[in-house]
């Protein structure tokens, strides 16, 4: 069975190519895309179901990558986004990586090289928790971060534009090499993470989750707001899209990214690979042989 799609459109919070965005008239909330929590249920059920079935037909084509870029300010549910759209995906197909802070030799090549080492192959998705994003990201708002890698500590605009320019052009190869790119940005307001920080103090079971260094980013909220919407900005395409997605709401969230991800699926148009009638007829002889 198909899912619903008129429920959720994905056009809705796509960020157009070279379109400059404002965050702020972007909602961190909006009204559920689901009318009760079983009717929830099943919405998610569904696409994940679809999306389920297309994966097999990507890793038996083994023609197509996918990969799914996720970005957020802390404590805005991208490792909960991941877990709860991707469980019914075949781990054979699916690869997931978590980038922290870089180490030495990340450092000493070119701050595309780390995440380029862990592309999917065709035929399966890659999900990448962090990514390259974060040097126009995090080092944007710590420009100090540089000097380890042998560039002074305030670059100007210039460095900027060449960085988004870099990561334009291995997109569009990856485009060009059958990778599709689609990339999220989970959009949480300040009020809404402060709340889950505090649960994750209150709450036993959530104190790990808890780091005081997230808490001092918060400091700097005006400045990664900027960086975000210089980011989404300058690396927007048709090929590979950024989607703005309200965080606010974990179980909404969740459910458009699951509709933006089965509809990435649904456009490569993914077959089964077909036999030749030489293939057809060897196995036609082989099952002979297996019924004596």
């Amino acid at each position: 069975m198909s899912p619903r799609n008129a429920d959720v459109d994905s056009k809705d919070f796509r960020v157009r190519e070279d379109r400059r965005i404002d965050l702020k008239k972007w909602p961190t909330r909006i009204k559920p895309l689901y009318g009760s929590k079983r009717q929830l249920k099943d919405m998610l059920r569904e696409r994940i179901e679809a999306m389920s079935d297309l994966q097999s037909r990507l890793y038996a084509s083994n023609r197509y990558a996918l990969l799914l870029i996720f970005q957020a300010l802390d404590a805005a549910g991208k490792d909960g986004a991941i877990k709860h759209v991707m469980s019914g995906i075949n781990p054979q197909g699916c690869q997931v990586f978590s980038f922290k802070q870089p180490s030495q030799e990340e450092l000493d090549h070119d701050f595309l090289w780390r995440t380029t080492c862990r592309l999917p192959e065709r035929g399966r998705i890659g999900i990448f928790n962090r990514s390259y994003y974060e040097e126009v990201l995090v080092v944007r708002v710590h420009p100090e971060f540089l000097l380890a890698q042998g560039y002074p500590d305030a670059p100007g605009d210039k460095f900027w534009r060449e960085r988004y320019r870099s990561i334009r052009d291995l997109e569009a190869h990856l485009y060009r090499s059958s990778t599709q790119v689609v990339k999220f940005f989970l959009h949480l307001s300040k009020g809404e993470q402060r709340k889950r920080f505090l649960a994750r103090i209150d709450e036993p079971d959530k104190n790990w989750k808890f780091n005081r260094g997230d808490v001092e980013e918060r400091k700097h909220w005006k400045e990664y707001m900027e960086a975000y919407e210089a980011c989404l900005s300058a690396t927007s395409t048709r090929e590979s899209p950024w989607y703005v997605v309200p965080a606010d709401d974990k179980a909404n969230a969740r459910l458009i990214i699951s509709q933006i991800i089965l509809d990435a699926l649904q456009d490569l148009k993914l077959e089964y690979p077909r036999l030749s009638d030489a293939q057809k007829k060897e196995l036609r002889e082989i099952r002979k042989l297996l019924a004596e």
